[in-house]
């Protein structure tokens, strides 16, 4: 899967054209950010490669859960887990908040022992 900036699309909207005919997927985003997804059509569009690439997509916008990733791209919770850690994509999230917290907490465990 490629990603291009809506600048880059804007000056070469051929090539989402070009990387539909090679069948490839491209992420077009603005300022970093995914703004539209565009698929190549035909016999591949179910292919397990879209369907992992489009669960990926959602569940790195915060749209859906591992188990649903899992469930859309046809993979094991821990195959998920996985490949979203070869995509450098955290499984885990926490807000500023929450991650101070489990670090007062692992800190602790420190202490004791």
């Amino acid at each position: 899967m490629g990603s291009i900036s809506v600048e880059q699309f804007l000056e070469h909207p051929d090539k989402l054209l070009s990387d539909a005919q090679d069948g490839e997927i491209d992420v077009v985003t603005q300022d970093g950010e995914p703004v539209f997804m565009a698929l190549p059509m035909g016999a591949n569009l179910d292919s397990l490669g879209v369907r992992l690439e489009l669960a990926v997509s959602l569940f790195d916008r915060d749209q859906v859960s591992v188990g649903v990733v899992s469930r859309i791209a046809g993979l094991s919770i821990s195959e998920t887990i996985a490949e979203l850690g070869r995509r450098r994509i955290p499984v885990a999230r926490y807000s500023g908040d929450e991650f101070a917290e489990e670090m007062k907490y692992v800190r602790s465990l420190v202490d004791r022992g």
